[in-house]
């Protein structure tokens, strides 16, 4: 394996949600110094989270992370950092795809899940409200032909009455074209434009920023950083990830519970 020879133009892509953050949405002391000295030593450190870009921006600005780029929505939705701007951020890519024909399908399967529909920059339109904490940004309740009426950067199915196991059997089974998707850690499935992953919008990063494909670095722990921890010349899934993402990664680190990210965050160019 081939690892970056230095941290300088090293592209570091790092998951938010169960690999910086705890549950609880905590970072530790470690994370911020370690954080802090990749950017000082020139790296450039870009969060790629599933999370929309209202509530990927203030997370990246709380570690720091004023300049550079965000990839958001799993790939669907890329901005560029910079404190001058209205919000400290621009979008800069947006990909969409229309959701009816996946939302309608899945519908008819789980007539008692959640829908909920990006609303870029601002939240999210929902068929009802999901529980509390599990979406980011505002919640607007409004019928279902509304929800599939405009193109979509990603779509969130949630259903309590349903296993990630069922989940996985559900997509088999129906056959979802056209979108990507990943199942969550509870019965949750996220829907994006298809072909578009945190992978995806990252090598656009890449060209970019001029790095070198071998000077790349990515950590995560869910489904859907299989294709970004494939990407990277070095992939690093945290432990406590499922068996389908630690396969997909170089090596595995400890757990969010043991701080897993530190040791690879310092590891970088030494």
């Amino acid at each position: 394996m081939t690892h970056p020879r230095t941290a300088a133009g090293t592209l570091v892509a790092l998951d938010v949600d169960g690999t910086l953050l705890t549950y609880d949405g905590v970072v530790s002391d470690e994370v911020r110094g370690c954080l802090a000295s990749l950017r000082d030593a020139g790296a450039h450190v870009v969060l790629a989270t599933g999370r929309g870009v209202r509530s990927a921006v203030p997370v990246a600005q709380d570690l720091g992370i004023t300049s550079g780029w965000v990839v958001c929505s799993n790939g669907a939705v890329t901005a560029r950092l910079d404190p001058s701007l209205p919000g400290g951020y621009e979008v800069t890519s947006t990909i969409t795809f229309d959701p009816e024909p996946a939302l309608r399908l899945l519908q008819m399967e789980l007539p008692d899940a959640l829908f909920a529909v990006e609303d870029l920059g601002h939240g999210f339109k929902v068929s009802r409200a999901f529980p509390e904490n599990e979406l980011t940004g505002d919640q607007t309740v409004v019928p279902f032909d509304d929800l599939v009426a405009e193109p979509a950067t990603r779509v969130v199915v949630r259903d309590p009455g349903s296993t990630p196991e069922e989940f996985h059997a559900l997509v088999e089974r129906v056959g979802l074209h056209q979108v990507s998707y990943a199942v969550g850690w509870s019965a949750w499935l996220d829907l994006t434009p298809g072909g578009v992953s945190k992978a995806s919008a990252l090598e656009e990063v890449r060209r970019a920023l001029g790095v070198e494909p071998f000077a790349t670095v990515a950590v995560g722990d869910g489904g859907n950083d299989v294709e970004m921890l494939r990407w990277a010349a070095r992939g690093v899934a945290m432990g406590h990830a499922s068996e389908h993402v630690r396969l997909a990664a170089d090596e595995v680190t400890g757990s969010i519970d043991d701080d897993g990210a530190v040791a690879v965050l310092r590891s970088i160019g030494r």
